[in-house]
């Protein structure tokens, strides 16, 4: 009986933490695309364009380049190609641009509704990296994160306030 018991908890235990992996990443990631969509409709059109240094991406190409990584990662995740049409980040306008992040997102969506069963499923990236489903999910949240970071400077250049600073929690 007490072996039985053990059995059952042993597998179980992995199961309820790779549930709480993809809850906890979920809300992550909800945290981060609030504040990209949000980074992307406040910037005004004229500064779209803007880098702080020529080295480096404008304003709109960070937030095409997060669009293009949001397919890239939710795509491999769920196992699909990629719907994405056209590289985000020589999006035209301010309005393609906030149409881009938005649709990632929504694509994205759909992956971080992730079954507990298949969040330790191993997949690999385009670059090489290898690691399983949730992992994958860790690392877009990341992404998002890092380039959200980006933009908080640019933000911040321009005499802005960045949307993870407005007040009225997350």
């Amino acid at each position: 009986m007490k072996a039985r018991l053990f059995a059952v908890l042993a597998l179980a235990v992995p199961a309820a933490a790779a549930a709480q992996g993809v809850a906890a990443s979920k809300n992550l990631y909800e945290i981060s695309k609030g504040w990209l969509i949000k980074s992307a409709e406040m910037m005004p059109e004229a500064d779209y364009g803007f880098k702080p240094t020529p080295a480096v991406r404008s304003f709109g190409e960070l937030i095409g380049h997060v669009a293009n990584a949001n397919y890239m990662f939710c795509s491999v995740v769920l196992g699909e190609n990629s719907p994405q049409t056209g590289d985000l980040e020589k999006a035209a306008n301010r309005a393609a641009f906030i149409k881009g992040i938005k649709d990632a997102f929504a694509y994205c969506d759909k992956a971080y509704l992730l079954a507990d069963a298949k969040s330790t499923e191993m997949i690999k990236l385009p670059f090489g990296m290898e690691g399983n489903k949730l992992w994958a999910l860790m690392f877009n949240v990341a992404h998002n994160n890092e380039h959200y970071g980006n933009l908080v400077t640019y933000f911040r250049l321009k005499g802005m306030v960045p949307p993870s600073s407005q007040g009225g929690g997350m």
